[in-house]
Parts: structure tokens; C-alpha cells; sequence
């Protein structure tokens, strides 16, 4: 089985496949389960190494036994460490999304060692899933959108502050503002402050989007659009562009790039 990390600035994103992967159509063909934890950069191998253990435990799986490879991709370099070193212990070299790894994407971008693993993961998975050209939309710690051609060319991107972190701001700047649970909102017009602030956050992301999306294509042309990262489901039905919603892209990603890396 391969083991797939993606190691976001808030969340990391763990996916136990089935190995080798199977010719489908879905980012989920072949994965046996998925775990969504909190990021913590301090987080020593070892502690790191209780808490995939308990993970694989849930099917009884073991290091040794089952797990044939890993892929990884982070943007949290302290704890990216500390899995090498975990992944170490355990015999493994994983597959790192980094400079000289193969992907099967060229990165048109003016320094391409900037390009975050995340966003080469989904171009990957993207590109595999849909061809090109075709627009990423990853409602992450940022919200990210980004390009890849029909000649597997990753072509760049917009960077916006991703909704949660701006719902914090908003919470910290504004006193009288409470945290509220983001989820579908009764209507437009709030009739609350509770449903104000969801009718903001849910609708107006929504529309950042299709803001996004529609310039890109201003240069771009018609292009597929799909969605990934935590909030996708919520958000992309109430956007105009989005066509597609895949919560697993970047795992699907991690695993095409370890085929193309196997050892």
C-alpha cells in the first residue's frame, strides 16, 4: 500500500492507497481511508510515528508488512524533517515533491523552486483527470488558483488569503463579531448577524472564485475547472465556474508523482 502525506500549512492531509494504482477516472479509485489532522510543526518523528501508527491500526496494518512506499509533499519545512526521519526509521525513502523529482509537468513559472508542492500536486492530478487546459481552484490555508495547459504546462497562478484565515481577521479586527459556523446560509440578505457573516463568507469566497476564474480565462480560454481542499464541498455549488469538486486531488497527485519515482 502507498502511503501519501500533504503537509498543509494548517492541515495535513494523509491518504492510505492501494498499490499499484488502478486505471480509473476518480482521485478516490483505490484509496482505502483518509485522515485530516492538524498541522503542528513541532511535532517530533516520534510523536509523529504514534500518531501513524494509531492511524494504520484502524485497518491493521503495519509498517513492515503492508506499506510498500510513501509521497509527500509540504509547505512546512520543520515538519517535513521530521517525517524524512520518520519515514527513515522505518526503512522507507519517500517520494518528495521537490526540484529533480519527475512529474510530467512543466513548470512555466520565473523560478520555479516557488512553486508550492501543493499546487504541482493538483496540476498533476489535474492534468491526469481532465487534461488541459484546466483551472485548480484549492480552498487551502490560501486560496489558490492555477493553470495547467493541454501540453502539461503548469503556467502559474493567483495566491487570495483562504477563507478561514480571513474570517479570523475579521473576528480580530471587528469586536461586536462573533465566530460563527461557516455552512450554507438561509438566503443573500441575512436576517442575523450569525447569518450575515455565513452570507458573506459563502457567497462572496464563491464569487472571488468565479472573479479568478473568468480573468484566467480571459487569457487562458475555456478551460475545465475543478476544486479541491477542505471547504470545496461548501463553497464550489455556489459558484458558477466550478465543474468539478475533488477533495482527494493532491493525494492523487502524490500518487501519480511515486509512479513516476518508483525506486
Amino acid at each position: 500500500m502507498l502511503l501519501t502525506i500533504d503537509v498543509g500549512n494548517t492541515q495535513t492531509v494523509v491518504g492510505l492507497y492501494e498499490h499499484p494504482r488502478a486505471n480509473g477516472v476518480d482521485a478516490a479509485d483505490g484509496l482505502v481511508d483518509h485522515w485530516r489532522l492538524a498541522t503542528n510543526a513541532d511535532r517530533t518523528a516520534d510523536e509523529l510515528a504514534v500518531t501513524f501508527q494509531g492511524l494504520l491500526g484502524f485497518h491493521e496494518i503495519s509498517w513492515d508488512d503492508d506499506i510498500t512506499g510513501i509521497a509527500m509533499s509540504s509547505g512546512v519545512p520543520r515538519l517535513s524533517a521530521s517525517l524524512r526521519r520518520l519515514t527513515e526509521r522505518f526503512g522507507f525513502s519517500p517520494v518528495v515533491i521537490e526540484p529533480g523529482v519527475k512529474t510530467g509537468i512543466a513548470i512555466q513559472y520565473d523560478n520555479p523552486k516557488e512553486v508550492g508542492a501543493d499546487r504541482i500536486a493538483n496540476a498533476v492530478a489535474a492534468y491526469d483527470l481532465y487534461g488541459g487546459p484546466t483551472i485548480m481552484v484549492d480552498f487551502g490555508t490560501a486560496t489558490t488558483c492555477d493553470a495547467v495547459s493541454e501540453d502539461a504546462e503548469y503556467l502559474g497562478g493567483a495566491i487570495a488569503p483562504g477563507i478561514e484565515i480571513s474570517m479570523d481577521a475579521l473576528y480580530g479586527r471587528a469586536a461586536a463579531l462573533r465566530q460563527v459556523e461557516l455552512v450554507e446560509p438561509r438566503n443573500v440578505l441575512g436576517k442575523s448577524t450569525v447569518e450575515s457573516i455565513q452570507s458573506g463568507a459563502v457567497y462572496g469566497f464563491a464569487a472571488q472564485v468565479d472573479g479568478i476564474v473568468s480573468r484566467i480565462e480571459d487569457e487562458l480560454g475555456e478551460s475545465t475547472v475543478v476544486a479541491t481542499g477542505g471547504l470545496a464541498e461548501l463553497i464550489a455549488p455556489f459558484t458558477e465556474r466550478v465543474q468539478h469538486v475533488e477533495p482527494w486531488l493532491t493525494l492523487h497527485g502524490l500518487r501519480i508523482v511515486f509512479e513516476k519515482n518508483r525506486p
